[in-house]
């Protein structure tokens, strides 16, 4: 199941550095992962400040 960015995202873009196939973009106020790109690798997870990337 792919990974979730909940309302906590503060818009850093540490989760989008961190995606190794390119699933994770800004979107309206908070950043967002396109679940059909995303291999649910944990690794946006990880690099998270406010942890609000979880699985969805």
């Amino acid at each position: 199941m792919a990974f979730v960015i909940s309302d906590s995202c503060v818009s850093c873009g540490a989760c989008a550095g961190a995606c190794p196939v390119g699933a994770i973009s800004e979107g309206d106020g908070k950043f967002e992962i396109d679940a059909d790109k995303c291999i649910s690798c944990g690794a946006c997870a990880g690099t998270c400040p406010t942890g609000a990337i979880s699985e969805g």
